[in-house]
C-alpha cells in the first residue's frame, strides 16, 4: 500500500474528528435533550432544531424504505470512504487533505446511523432562510468538502497551467 503522506495523515485524523463530533452531537440530540420527544424547538435567528429521521440520500431525496436499500445504502457509503481514504493516502496538498477528510467523516457517520437506525438522524433546520432541507454535522462536513475539493482542482488546474 505503500507509506501515508503527512496530508494523507491529516485528513484520516480530520475524518476520524469528524465521525466523533457528529456522533457525539447525535447522541446528545436524540439522548440527553430528547429531540424526539420535542420534535422541533426554535433555537434563535432562523435556527431550529428540528427532528428528522431521513431514510433518503441527500437532504431527503430518494427515500430508502426497503431494508435491502438500506444496507446498500450503508454499503455504497462504505466503499466511497475507502476510496477516498486510498486517494488521500497520497495527498500532497493540505486543502485536498482538508476537503477528502471532510468528505471521509461525513460519509462514515452518516452510515453509522443507517447502519444503527435504518435513517440518517438530521435535525439543524435553517428552514426559515429559505433552505427546505434539515441536515446535520456529517452533511455539513461532505457540502464543505465538496467544495473544497472543487476550489482545490481550480487551484491545481491554474498551478498547472502556469
Amino acid at each position: 500500500m505503500g507509506a501515508v503522506s503527512r496530508a494523507g495523515a491529516a485528513a484520516y485524523g480530520l475524518a476520524a474528528a469528524v465521525i466523533a463530533i457528529d456522533q457525539a452531537v447525535k447522541y446528545w440530540v436524540l439522548y440527553v435533550f430528547d429531540l424526539p420527544a420535542r420534535l422541533s424547538v426554535p433555537v434563535g435567528g432562523p435556527l431550529s432544531l428540528t427532528m428528522v429521521m431521513n431514510k433518503g440520500v441527500s437532504f431527503g431525496l430518494m427515500r430508502a424504505d426497503q431494508d435491502l436499500t438500506r444496507w446498500a445504502l450503508v454499503v455504497f457509503s462504505l466503499v466511497v470512504a475507502g476510496a477516498l481514504v486510498w486517494w488521500a493516502r497520497r495527498a500532497d496538498r493540505r486543502l485536498l487533505a482538508t476537503a477528502l477528510g471532510l468528505i471521509i467523516g461525513g460519509a462514515i457517520g452518516n452510515a453509522v446511523d443507517r447502519a444503527r437506525f435504518g435513517a440518517v438522524v438530521d435535525f439543524i433546520d435553517v428552514s426559515a432562510l429559505h433552505f427546505p432541507w434539515v441536515f446535520n454535522v456529517a452533511d455539513s462536513a461532505i457540502t464543505i468538502g465538496v467544495i473544497l475539493l472543487l476550489v482545490d482542482s481550480l487551484l491545481s488546474e491554474r498551478t498547472a497551467a502556469r
